[in-house]
């Protein structure tokens, strides 16, 4: 089963890292791709930039209407994402107990809609 591991993070907090912490976040990224990649689970994977570069689309009355910013203001914000190939939920919770922001962010798990 495909899950989606989406990363919730305060991008506030984010920006405030100094260099070292920033570069030691980065590495666990690393460490933990690395990993999920020999295990052969690394569907997709990407990092987002910040909400201050997002455009969000509406259609209302057949007109489209777009707004800078992120639809919803939110203590955090959707940073990135894996999709990765779990045996099951209890793995999926497994893999994204081990994202370097599960320790500050929140890790939102969704299995993929399987079409028959």
């Amino acid at each position: 089963m495909q899950y989606m591991l989406m990363i919730y993070v305060d991008e506030a907090m984010e920006e405030s890292r100094s260099p070292e912490e920033f570069q030691k976040l980065f590495d666990e990224y690393t460490r933990f791709d690395e990993e999920v990649k020999a295990k052969n689970k690394a569907i997709s994977a990407a990092a987002l930039q910040p909400t201050s570069t997002a455009t969000t689309v509406r259609v209302r009355d057949g007109r489209v209407i777009t707004t800078d910013g992120p639809f919803a203001e939110t203590k955090e914000q959707f940073g990135g994402y894996y999709m990765l190939e779990c045996e099951d939920l209890d793995e999926a919770i497994e893999l994204a107990a081990k994202i370097p922001d599960a320790k500050h962010g929140t890790i939102e798990i969704r299995p993929k809609m399987v079409w028959d």
